[in-house]
């Protein structure tokens, strides 16, 4: 367990990012590419006109992929360093983005009601405060606008889990473990699908376990009402692609998609 401050999140994804973002524009993040960010574009209204504040953009990847889908996007992150990639890219394959470095859990200098939604991917898991997260989206939303958000799913990414194989080394099921522990630890890891033979050092990647409730609590608790919660699955073209995903599929869920509305 650790006391990761926010200035410490924005310092360790500051020594990400250039790894960070090299790994992810070289396609390593299979788990992205092929099933967390296709379900979460699946799982968005239409996005035409919208104008939308992408929370945690990181280097941009994602709320390119919106901007793309007809949205007037907004980003914003912690990291200055990954915000300085996003915007070389905006820079060089215009899109209309504007990019910020500030905190999603704080005030962040845009007017209140001044967008037609907030997204975030795979980031509030990674923020030590939620619940500042849930107010500042509500204050940021006009009136029926909406919130969509996906994050590691709480009840299955917990601390301590691991995967129970049989005798033939098959996996069977998830062992889950210390799922009401709420210390935040920084975990370690890099992307499973680069190239072996190439040395880099680790990401360092804050966490801050919450449990299910924790989550729609805060998002109800700041005025915000949900309309909509889903577990998507990979697809069998995804799994064909990756068969390690198919214990995703069958096994337990690896996401948690939440929707919800500001009410008029």
């Amino acid at each position: 367990m650790d006391t990761t401050t926010e200035a410490d999140v924005a310092d360790k994804w500051n020594r990400n990012a250039d790894q960070w973002t090299k790994d992810v524009r070289n396609g390593y993040d299979t788990y992205r590419d092929l099933f967390t960010l296709p379900a979460f574009q699946a799982f968005l209204p239409p996005m035409e006109g919208l104008k939308v504040i992408d929370f945690g953009c990181g280097e941009g990847s994602n709320t390119r992929r919106l901007a793309e889908m007809g949205a007037r996007m907004t980003g914003i992150d912690l990291s200055e360093r990954l915000v300085e990639h996003a915007r070389k890219t905006e820079t060089e394959t215009p899109l209309g983005i504007t990019y910020k470095v500030s905190s999603f859990s704080d005030n962040t200098g845009f007017e209140e009601a001044s967008f037609d939604a907030v997204i975030s991917t795979m980031a509030f898991m990674d923020g030590p405060d939620f619940q500042g997260t849930m107010r500042e989206a509500f204050r940021l939303l006009r009136p029926g606008g909406f919130l969509a958000f996906s994050i590691l799913h709480p009840c299955f990414i917990t601390p301590g889990v691991q995967w129970q194989r049989d005798a033939a080394g098959q996996t069977t099921g998830l062992l889950l473990s210390r799922y009401f522990e709420r210390s935040n630890f920084t975990e370690t890891w890099k992307f499973g699908d680069r190239p072996r033979d190439e040395e880099v050092t680790p990401f360092a990647v804050p966490r801050f376990p919450r449990t299910i409730g924790d989550y729609l609590n805060a998002i109800s608790d700041a005025g915000l009402r949900i309309t909509r919660v889903e577990e998507p699955r990979p697809t069998p073209e995804a799994c064909e692609a990756v068969p390690r995903f198919a214990r995703w599929r069958d096994l337990a869920a690896f996401i948690l998609l939440v929707r919800a509305e500001r009410p008029s």
